[in-house]
């Protein structure tokens, strides 16, 4: 497991909330996609990280 990835994709994904909140409350709704679009990111990037878990289990 990559400590160091699933702190970077847990930060992006509270970037990308806050973003998401701050277009919602503005009525920015380029804000809102992007903030959308990093917690996306962010669920990817976790997701990667618990297959690479399950492959290294299943290896060793």
């Amino acid at each position: 497991m990559s400590t160091e990835k699933r702190i970077e994709a847990t930060a992006k994904n509270i970037e990308g909330k806050l973003q998401e909140v701050i277009g919602e409350v503005t009525g920015n709704p380029s804000d809102k996609a992007e903030g959308k679009a990093k917690q996306a990111e962010s669920q990817v990037i976790h997701t990667t990280e618990n297959i690479k878990d399950e492959l290294k289990k299943a290896i060793d």
